[in-house]
């Protein structure tokens, strides 16, 4: 059971354990959300732990997020977790599949619930291109609108079948952006029919999943002056002719793709018309803040989020791992697997 009113806004922690002054935030400020990196990650029981004690400080079974796509972003990693190629790589050597997607989205679901994890910031459903920027090529799922789509939603159905909830990102899409926004601003100059025809239509056939994290970048030809998070007119385009009725949350706000104190990027952004501000870098004085401008949900905000918070499900029946695993080497590997059952 959720508490009655949460405050629009996930944030970070520091290190593997939660500090006394981050358990009080927690308890305070009641966040949305609770999401991990790298830094809070040693080993399953001390992931468990922490998760533990997110929860405990909240008083109630508050989601939990990572970035687990699998390949060069995953936070996750070995010897305990299972350390997978960028999905890139293999659509451009033949080595992926649907069913090869949702394995690994299947996969990677019950690793993160074994640990107290239940959302995962995956699929993207952005297209790579030539020269999208290196930070985001080589995480994309191809270079096709069709390839794109079939595999993000594979990907998202793996999760959901392992009990994680799936975070559809970068919505309206960010492949065509030539810098990283996590240190500047990338502008894209295509034309808008050209724009719904390519980049946006995978978040338009994916738009029923549950939650979705903007981009932050500039569409010249909706809004040459905010990027996609801050922007009321991007946002109305994903919410009507994306069609997305999901939770909506931005990119981290401590990227420096935006300007300003993170409490005005927030401001504007939940302005804009974002459910959620996401907070990732775990920096104590920038969570205070926030905690004093993020708002309480309320109105469509707080029925959207009873709505996904409506889909998680409890822990899913045990699978065989090593079995998916066999399975996704055999498919990795061009065999059949219903050709080699005993």
């Amino acid at each position: 059971m959720s508490p009655r009113a949460l405050r629009s806004v996930i944030f970070g922690c520091a290190g593997h354990r939660l500090t006394r002054e981050e358990a009080r935030l927690f308890t305070d400020a009641q966040p949305w959300g609770a999401i991990l990196f790298a830094r809070n990650v040693d080993n399953p029981d001390q992931v468990r732990a922490l998760t533990s004690d997110l929860r405990e400080a909240v008083g109630w079974d508050l989601p939990i997020l990572v970035d687990q796509e699998g390949g060069r972003v995953q936070r996750l990693g070995a010897p305990h977790w299972r350390q997978w190629n960028d999905p890139l790589r293999d659509a451009r050597m033949g080595l992926c599949s649907t069913r090869m997607m949702e394995l690994r989205g299947l996969i990677i679901a019950h690793e993160l619930r074994a640990v107290g994890i239940d959302v995962n910031c995956a699929p993207l459903a952005d297209i790579a291109r030539s020269d999208t920027h290196p930070f985001l090529r080589s995480r994309c799922y191809g270079t096709s609108v069709t390839t794109v789509i079939d595999h993000a939603l594979a990907m998202a159905g793996g999760l959901r079948q392992g009990g994680v909830l799936p975070v559809l990102k970068h919505i309206p899409g960010h492949g065509r952006a030539q810098l990283d926004s996590h240190h500047a601003l990338p502008v894209v100059d295509a034309p808008a029919d050209r724009l719904r025809a390519t980049d946006f239509e995978p978040f338009r056939q994916l738009a029923n999943l549950p939650l979705a994290m903007t981009a932050h970048v500039v569409y010249r030809a909706f809004d040459p002056d905010r990027p996609a998070t801050t922007s009321p007119r991007m946002i109305r385009l994903i919410r009507d002719e994306l069609c997305f009725g999901g939770l909506l949350m931005t990119d981290d706000i401590s990227m420096q793709a935006l300007e300003g104190p993170v409490t005005a990027r927030a401001e504007a952004a939940l302005e804009a018309g974002c459910d959620l501000v996401l907070h990732c870098n775990g920096d104590l004085a920038e969570m205070h803040a926030l905690a004093r401008v993020c708002p309480l949900l309320g109105g469509p905000a707080r029925a959207r989020s009873r709505a996904v918070l409506a889909e998680r499900h409890p822990m899913p029946e045990p699978v065989d791992l090593h079995a998916l695993e066999v399975e996704y080497l055999m498919r990795e590997a061009g065999m059949d697997p219903d050709d080699h059952e005993s």
